[in-house]
């Protein structure tokens, strides 16, 4: 990224059926070429969103055969944007499914892929309980990927949030920008959304781009909303509060060579020192 790039984040309420999803897809990809931004990002599980397992396995396919991984890339190549895709649920050849956020170019090409790392096993407060282990398989790679019209891209998915080592390593990796497409919890959005997302972004002097899921969705569940772009200072540039729709920002390189200058911490960090006897 050498010049201020703009970029849009759709914000959806995701439901069960793949063929709904994927036209608010493609009607979001269009707007975001229209518009004149050169890359769209979309939230966690953008395909569906089901917590009934039985009922979501007959749209859990081989990524080669997902409907909505198709559209997007048809309608990538047809607007001529990229398009980082959340997350959509992909059966693996083990048998388990994956958690997997996928790159797409402005070509329609597969550029990227990255199976979330951090499974969502909670118990809540609220009474709210997640298993996600118990049918997604945990990824086993940090993903970045250059020459994206932001630079450096880090790939993350939702829960990874909470875990500082990620984000660590993709500083270290000098990333532009890092992605964390999410499907928050009322209750842990509230409490710990704007919180992990600045965070994550001072940590590694990147910018911050968080497409999120929002509402009541069909199979029961509310999600928090708030999808956000948050500069490497730390600084909120977008906050799209709580309804579905299509947000932009620009981002700007200057800003990051600016905030790097000023508290250069990726160039000064050490490895922390062993303590005697371990």
């Amino acid at each position: 990224m050498s010049a201020p790039t703009r970029i849009a984040l759709l914000q959806m309420t995701a439901g069960v059926d793949p063929g709904e999803n994927a036209a608010i897809l493609g009607e979001a990809i269009a707007r975001t070429a229209g518009e004149g931004a050169a890359m769209l990002f979309t939230p966690e599980m953008s395909g569906l969103l089901d917590r009934d397992r039985k009922r979501a396995t007959a749209h859990v396919v081989d990524e080669a055969a997902n409907p909505v991984l198709a559209a997007v890339r048809g309608a990538a190549a047809r607007h001529g944007v990229w398009i980082a895709l959340g997350s959509l649920a992909v059966a693996r050849s083990d048998g388990r499914w994956a958690n997997r956020s996928l790159l797409v170019g402005p070509d329609g090409a597969l550029v990227a892929r990255y199976d979330k790392l951090h499974m969502f096993d909670v118990d809540l407060a609220s009474g709210e309980s997640w298993r996600e282990s118990n049918a997604y398989a945990s990824g086993d790679a940090v993903v970045t990927v250059d020459d994206t019209p932001i630079g450096r891209l880090g790939l993350t998915v939702c829960y990874d949030i909470r875990f500082p080592a990620l984000f660590e390593e993709l500083g270290r990796r000098n990333c532009d920008a890092i992605a964390i497409p999410s499907a928050f919890t009322v209750p842990t959005g509230r409490a710990h959304w704007h919180l992990l997302n600045r965070a994550r972004a001072v940590e590694a002097s990147a910018w911050v781009i968080a497409a999120a899921q929002t509402g009541r969705h069909a199979d029961g569940r509310e999600t928090y909303g708030h999808s956000l772009v948050v500069d490497p200072w730390g600084e909120v540039v977008l906050d799209m509060g709580a309804g579905p729709g299509l947000g932009f920002a620009t981002m700007d390189p200057a800003r990051t060579a600016e905030v790097r200058a000023q508290l250069p911490s990726l160039a000064n960090r050490r490895e922390i020192p062993k303590s005697a006897g371990s």
